[in-house]
């Protein structure tokens, strides 16, 4: 049975570092180290992915590539009131995941778009980036859309805000159920409060 042309791209990324494309990634990121922070762009760097994400090529759907500061946390050291020990300075990661940071950030920039989801896309040393696909709620090809048309609905406000995208669930431990996921439902938070 022939393959796909997707099957042919999904394969390449699952080495990035390896071939034609660890070459093509090289020249990509000497660019993308000269753009902005958040970019919007014409056309999604990992197609397949993309399109099993849902993105579609019509109007009212964009993509942006946001790029993220890697590390942990740089925080401040406290002038007073602390020994060395407690100071808390080093070592401080974040309960967000990167990719999560990149969709909020899109979200900010975008206010009239909704996040429907997002993916890797390349990392060098200092920096993370990640392709959010938006959807303009209020534009007909989205609402006639019925395989989109569910993020009009005003329960999608706020998406990447509430860790409702892909990574956000993922982030709040909802992929797995049954023992050992009681304190995940409905979130950590709620759960926290239950006992109280």
């Amino acid at each position: 049975m022939a393959r796909s042309f997707y099957s042919h791209i999904r394969e390449a990324w699952q080495t990035p570092k390896e071939g034609k494309l660890a070459e093509l990634q090289w020249q990509r990121q000497q660019e993308w180290r000269d753009e902005g922070a958040i970019e919007r762009i014409e056309r999604p760097t990992r197609l397949d992915k993309a399109r099993s994400q849902g993105y579609k090529a019509k109007q009212g759907v964009v993509v942006a590539r946001v790029a993220v500061r890697k590390g942990t946390a740089r925080k401040q050291r406290f002038k007073a009131g602390r020994r060395t020990k407690r100071q808390g300075v080093n070592k401080i990661t974040r309960r967000k995941s990167i990719q999560r940071i990149a969709e909020e950030r899109a979200s900010r920039k975008y206010p009239n778009l909704r996040v429907l989801n997002s993916y890797w896309v390349g990392e060098d040393g200092s920096r993370k980036w990640h392709e959010v696909i938006l959807l303009d709620p209020e534009h007909p090809a989205i609402r006639n859309d019925d395989d989109l048309n569910w993020i009009c609905d005003d329960t999608q406000r706020g998406r990447p805000f509430r860790g409702k995208t892909g990574a956000g669930v993922r982030g709040r431990g909802m992929g797995g159920r049954g023992k050992g996921t009681e304190h995940t439902r409905p979130s950590l938070r709620s759960d926290s409060r239950r006992g109280k």
